[in-house]
């Protein structure tokens, strides 16, 4: 698990790299929760959702968003996360030239960062969004959602409302051509605490439908 620095739109970004299996591995960006309140690519769900990816062979790439541990800047709302997120595709697929599929994975304020490049990058064809912020900020930029992907919340969230997740599932399963895989996790609050073995059985399972699929 390399420790690397690549160059960023505010200075440089610290990040973790595991290469690819094979010269054409699939690539993977993990993205991690709001930086203002203590997320950094450190944070369990998002450690564990990039081993998910490594141990499946992908390149895969978890960073610090502008401001956190060692990258440079300061926090942007999320305009300038996005920016980042952008770079780390770039400094990832730069890496991977060969690379057959790009994946994007988020948790919390990464998984709304991950969405909007989902809709700036269309050769990202999976995603994974844990606890969208639903009811935090806006996600009717998804018009339409280009890919299909996994949407997981936990039940007894106290940051981001069941019922947004629900409405914003709702909204992307009425979209054709793309399919949505939406899992509630019993008991998890919004950190997953006591549930991360039921968050990652959920990862698990639907990527290993998709790569079993060929997708």
């Amino acid at each position: 698990m390399p420790e690397i620095i690549f160059s960023g739109p505010a200075g440089r970004l610290e990040g973790r790299y595991q290469p690819g299996k094979t010269d054409t591995a699939p690539v993977a960006l993990i993205l991690h929760p709001h930086p203002q309140y203590g997320g950094t690519m450190d944070n369990k769900v998002t450690y564990y959702l990039y081993h998910a990816f490594a141990h499946r062979g992908f390149a895969t790439l978890r960073f610090n968003f502008r401001g956190v541990g060692r990258s440079q800047g300061e926090f942007d709302n999320g305009t300038g996360e996005l920016s980042d997120a952008a770079s780390a595709l770039d400094w990832l697929q730069s890496m991977n030239e060969n690379s057959t599929g790009t994946w994007i994975a988020g948790f919390s304020f990464g998984a709304w960062i991950g969405m909007q490049l989902l809709m700036r990058r269309p050769e990202i064809k999976g995603f994974i969004s844990v606890a969208p912020p639903a009811n935090l900020y806006d996600f009717s930029f998804l018009a339409p959602c280009p890919s299909s992907g996994l949407i997981i919340q936990a039940d007894q969230d106290d940051l981001v409302t069941p019922i947004s997740v629900q409405k914003l599932v709702e909204k992307l399963k009425a979209q054709k051509s793309i399919t949505i895989h939406h899992d509630n996790i019993k008991g998890a609050n919004h950190f997953f605490e006591s549930e991360l073995n039921q968050l990652m059985t959920s990862v698990n399972n639907y990527l290993n439908k998709r790569l079993t699929a060929g997708d």
